[in-house]
This record gives structure tokens, sequence and C-alpha cells, in this order.
């Protein structure tokens, strides 16, 4: 499994340490609540929502360097779309918000 990394967001400030920081902070900020979020759309059983909320997840994906991780969400995203919640995509996307969470600690 791919592991959460800051190697795009270091790409992206070339160097200059407050940028970086200030893409680690907007990320720690959103992304416990979109993941509250898409827990909550999930028990409420809203496709449009759980749709919408791996679509704003699954670019935390792309910047946190889980790029494979990003394309099955991708996957799981266009399936919502057909209002088809395959389990095996939930229960991936699930571990990568899990994997992201604890990494988020460690930043």
């Amino acid at each position: 499994m791919e592991k959460p990394n800051i190697t795009y967001i270091e790409k992206l400030a070339r160097g200059d340490e407050s940028i970086k920081q200030t893409l680690i902070d907007v990320i720690k900020s959103e992304f416990p609540i979109e993941k509250k979020e898409y827990f909550k759309s999930i028990e409420n059983e809203n496709f449009k929502e759980i749709e919408a909320n791996v679509h704003r997840i699954k670019h935390k994906f792309s910047i946190l360097g889980l790029e494979k991780n990003y394309e099955k969400a991708n996957e799981f995203e266009e399936n919502l779309r057909e209002h088809h919640l395959n389990p095996a995509q939930k229960e991936n996307f699930e571990k990568n918000l899990t994997a992201i969470s604890q990494y988020l600690k460690t930043i």
C-alpha cells in the first residue's frame, strides 16, 4: 500500500518553507472536516453527497503522494454516480482515510 508523503507539497513549495507549511496547514484543517462529512453521507446513504465527498477527498490523495489510490478513488467516485457502492472500493478508500489521518499527526 502506498504511504502518504509530502514530496509533492515540497515540489510545489520549491524550497519555500512558509508555502510548504501553508499547504500542510490547509490539508490538516480541511481533511478532518471532509472525512467527517464523508462518513455522515455514508451513514445517510446519500449517493450524491458520498460522490461529492469522495471527489473532494481524492485530491488530497494525489497531493499526499497516493497516486495509485487517487485512481482507485476516481473509480469509486464513478461507480457512485451510478448509485453503486462497491464494498471493496469503499474499504480501500476508508483505509486511505485512516492512513492520511495518522500521517497528518506526524507532520
